[in-house]
């Protein structure tokens, strides 16, 4: 579990044969984070637009071919499909900076292992160290 930072020493835990984090490497990780929740509240405010018109032009009507209805129909499971996948990230993004803030970051919410250096480096939203993420995906 967590340990506290002594000194400058910065508290995000790593596996065996990582380098600790250095303060530019975590500033670094916050950052694309942030620039990641900004860049989803965009994207979810540009589907919800296109949503609006989607359901202001109807799905049936008189006169309507049943192809337009169809398509538009189907433009409208994508959209709505594409705002739920921006909020799933917004929220992933804006919980990996609660736990950044909180020292959580980089244990494993399920075993409370570390996550891995390598692993959020790649993905700074992950919550579960390697083996854990296996074993949910198995499921």
């Amino acid at each position: 579990m967590p340990k506290p930072a002594k000194g400058n020493e910065v508290a995000v835990p790593v596996l065996d044969g990582e380098d600790p984090w250095t303060q530019d490497e975590l500033d670094e990780v916050r950052e694309d984070l942030v620039f990641d929740v900004q860049r989803m509240e965009r994207a979810i405010r540009t589907a919800e637009r296109g949503l609006e018109r989607l359901f202001d032009d109807g799905t049936e009507g008189a006169g309507r071919d049943p192809a337009d209805v169809g398509s538009t129909n189907f433009e409208r499971d994508q959209e709505m499909s594409l705002v739920q996948n921006a909020r799933d990230m917004l929220d992933q993004a804006q919980n990996a900076l609660r736990r950044l803030d909180s020292g959580q970051y980089g244990w494993c919410e399920v075993c409370g292992e570390p996550i891995g250096k390598d692993r959020l480096i790649a993905f700074p939203r992950a919550t579960l160290c390697m083996a854990c993420k296996q074993r949910e995906e198995r499921r």
